[in-house]
């Protein structure tokens, strides 16, 4: 009878422990043709405050639209009120088969550098945010399980100035979508440290479909390679570089 008892009790501590609900807090500084520094795109996809047309936001590709109509495990569940006004809109979505929610924050295109400042500052572990959902309790910011920024690399234009605090609990998973994102933002993710599980080494387009593909394997669990992979054949997949090219293009840890 003990020993029952004792096989029911891990059990349930496993469905508990393999049932966590995850949390993904996604970045995106709207592309901006007058207060990045860009090559120009068309107007509609450019305009930092225009949430509908956003090349990384409202256009087929961007979090937005690409998350919402064009995946078909993920579904979007919420329109969230906030109260800072450089956040042009903030949408939480649902995983349709894991206990996995994602909370996306489009931030106004002229304050590309506190978008970044934030993220990094996430990536520490600081700046937590929760959300109710549905009696649920979700945690996002600084207590998210992974934090990711899409957009241009303002690193390449500014000096950002985030003061980190030491991190006490396991690293945070970090995603960074945005040209040269390793070589500008390695510096600030280890002093944060944040563990870097997919970044760029070139040139790129921060397009959302490389965030599907980097998501479905960290929610599976696979390791930094893995997640690589996904990503680069996600990116030949639509930008038709070459998969040699793609897999050039991206890379995990430091």
């Amino acid at each position: 009878m003990k020993i029952l008892s004792s096989l029911v009790l891990l059990f349930l501590l496993s469905i508990n422990i393999f049932g966590q609900t995850k949390t993904i807090h996604t970045f995106v500084a709207l592309c901006d043709n007058i207060n990045q520094g860009i090559v120009p795109v068309p107007k509609s996809l450019g305009n930092g405050k225009d949430i509908k047309n956003n090349l990384y936001w409202g256009a087929a590709y961007g979090v937005k639209s690409y998350f919402k109509n064009k995946t078909s495990d993920w579904e979007l569940v919420n329109t969230l009120a906030t109260d800072n006004p450089i956040i042009l809109e903030r949408i939480l979505f649902k995983h349709k088969s894991k206990d996995v929610y994602m909370l996306a924050d489009a931030y106004d295109g002229e304050k590309i550098k506190t978008c970044s400042e934030e993220f990094l500052k996430a990536s520490n572990g600081q700046k937590s945010i929760t959300i109710t959902h549905e009696k649920l309790s979700l945690n996002f910011g600084g207590s998210a399980d992974l934090v990711s920024y899409i957009g241009h690399d303002g690193l390449m234009d500014f000096d950002i100035n985030v003061t980190y605090k030491p991190i006490e609990t396991s690293k945070k998973d970090a995603i960074v979508l945005a040209c040269y994102s390793k070589n500008y933002f390695s510096s600030e993710l280890k002093s944060a440290k944040a563990n870097p599980i997919l970044w760029t080494t070139h040139l790129m387009a921060p397009e959302a479909y490389v965030l599907k593909a980097a998501l479905d394997g960290w929610i599976y669990n696979e390791t930094g390679k893995q997640i690589d992979e996904r990503a680069a054949q996600a990116y030949h997949k639509y930008q038709k570089c070459g998969i040699k090219g793609a897999r050039n293009l991206f890379t995990t840890g430091f």
